[in-house]
């Protein structure tokens, strides 16, 4: 059977980077004698994107149908997305194409009520984890402003007054 892998990182400086990602999709496939096809990813993309900002995924998709893939794996969960609501989507519509989502670490996979609740769990603690950090992130530039400090870039073109 084939699988189509999906990594996606919203920064460079991710914990579980694309390599690292890689590296989990190929050792869930070589334990599960699954055939890897192809790997499509999203670098530089939230979680929390909608569909149609996310390249990587829709080829992805469209490769789960032509080639009649019956997994779509990634990493972690979290990678899949950071919104329940798209978690779903991308359940139901690779379903749709006869494909299972699979994580490759074992979490909430299977068909039984309990693995459902477990993917579902998984989701709103991906949710949660993206407010957290966008709360984190407002507060540290809140700290910036107040110290005056320069927030964002300089755009092209500008100098920094340094006086």
């Amino acid at each position: 059977m084939n699988a189509i892998g999906y990594i996606r990182v919203s920064t460079d400086e991710q914990l579980l980077g694309q390599d690292a990602q890689r590296v989990a999709l190929e050792a869930w496939a070589a334990r599960e004698g699954v055939t890897l096809a192809s790997v499509h990813v999203d670098a530089g993309v939230s979680g929390a994107a909608p569909l149609e900002a996310r390249p990587g995924l829709l080829a992805a998709m469209v490769e789960l149908g032509e080639v009649k893939a019956g997994f779509l794996v990634v990493a972690k969960r979290d990678r899949l997305a950071r919104d329940p609501v798209v978690a779903v989507v991308i359940e139901r519509e690779a379903a749709k194409l006869g494909a299972k989502v699979i994580s490759a670490d074992g979490v909430g996979v299977g068909d039984s009520p309990e693995a459902q609740l477990m993917r579902r769990i998984v989701d709103a603690i991906a949710e949660y984890e993206r407010a957290l950090i966008r709360a984190r992130t407002k507060a540290a530039l809140a700290v910036k402003r107040s110290r005056g400090e320069l927030i964002g870039s300089v755009p092209l073109g500008l100098k920094v007054d340094a006086s």
